[in-house]
């Protein structure tokens, strides 16, 4: 352990009370102020948890309605007559405008553009799996496999 001398004493004694009167004027009136800071921290965790009651109030209120047009546009709808449509399957199709026009050649999820189909080449992606050749950049010459 360390031996002090008296002046050593001294020295550690007067930095010690140097420290305490720093200390007590750094945080002179500190003690209102830290009591009013937590005041105004509970008053507002109050009125956001009271914000936060109101608005899921309202929006429960806003699910109720929901539910209830909900229900009521079934009801409206399960109480509606239903109109038969005459069957297409039962005569022969010749008119152009019963059959869609979308068609989708290598079902690639892409509808083929006109110009594809006169072309007869569909467009968009085409599959390997399929067995298809791929021609991405439409010139007719089908992309080096890699």
């Amino acid at each position: 352990m360390l031996n002090f001398t008296s002046d050593q004493w001294v020295i550690v004694g007067l930095v010690f009370l140097l420290g305490l009167l720093v200390g007590g004027f750094l945080f002179s009136g500190g003690g209102r102020k830290w009591k009013q800071r937590y005041n105004s921290e509970v008053s507002r965790r109050r009125e956001l948890e009271q914000t936060h009651a109101d608005r899921e109030s309202q929006w429960r209120d806003q699910e109720k309605a929901h539910l209830a047009e909900l229900k009521a546009r079934d009801k409206a709808i399960a109480a509606a007559p239903v109109a038969v449509a005459p069957a297409v399957a039962d005569r022969a199709v010749t008119d152009r405008s019963i059959v869609s026009d979308r068609r989708d050649t290598n079902n690639d999820g892409i509808v083929d553009t006109e110009e594809a189909l006169r072309a007869n080449r569909p467009a968009g992606f085409m599959d390997r799996v399929l067995g298809r050749e791929r021609d991405v950049d439409g010139d007719g010459i089908p992309d080096r496999k890699e």
